[in-house]
């Protein structure tokens, strides 16, 4: 995994004062590099019954429709209040500085649908375990969660209890 590590740059101070943001741009724009990511953080699924890939808004639309073009299966964008032109369901969840909300059309998945979730990073699990909740508002069961980075000092794992998550590095 020292090949993705060497493209993920450190940002100090961003987006506040004594936060190391990690920044994924740099894999992106290295296609060897991205591929290598893409195939590494679906290699454990491929056999496994998924019929959705979703992603959360907005780095998560990367990793997880380059999943689902790979796989042949439908994306599920998990976005931002106010941005779907239909009607949809919505969870809130708090943030260490305030509270979002993700939204998805509400006949993007059913009963039928087991979904892998896709994302760049796992930090606190605030966000991953809101999509979670969103997937299973839907319908649907979540077959696991996918990360590029998951900070491990953050124990954002410990919000997934219950879910199966598979991260390509940790830090």
């Amino acid at each position: 995994m020292e090949r993705i590590i060497n493209k993920i740059r450190d940002i100090p101070d961003f987006p506040k004062p004594g936060i190391i943001f990690k920044d994924i741009t740099p894999l992106v724009k290295d296609p060897q590099a991205l591929r290598f990511a893409i195939q590494e953080l679906m290699q454990p699924f491929t056999a496994r019954p998924i019929t959705a890939i979703a992603g959360m808004e907005a780095r998560g639309f990367i990793f997880g429709s380059l999943i689902a073009w790979e796989l042949n299966l439908p994306f599920v964008p998990l976005r931002k209040p106010g941005k779907l032109p239909y009607d949809v369901q919505s969870v809130s969840y708090d943030l260490e500085y305030g509270s979002a909300a993700l939204e998805a059309h509400i006949d993007a998945l059913d009963t039928t649908d087991r979904v892998l979730l896709v994302d760049d990073l796992l930090a606190t699990g605030g966000t991953a375990k809101a999509s979670c909740e969103l997937v299973e508002k839907l319908g649907a069961s979540v077959e696991a969660c996918a990360f590029v980075v998951e900070l491990d000092f953050l124990n954002g794992r410990n919000k997934l209890s219950g879910y199966e998550v598979h991260s390509l590095v940790h830090f």
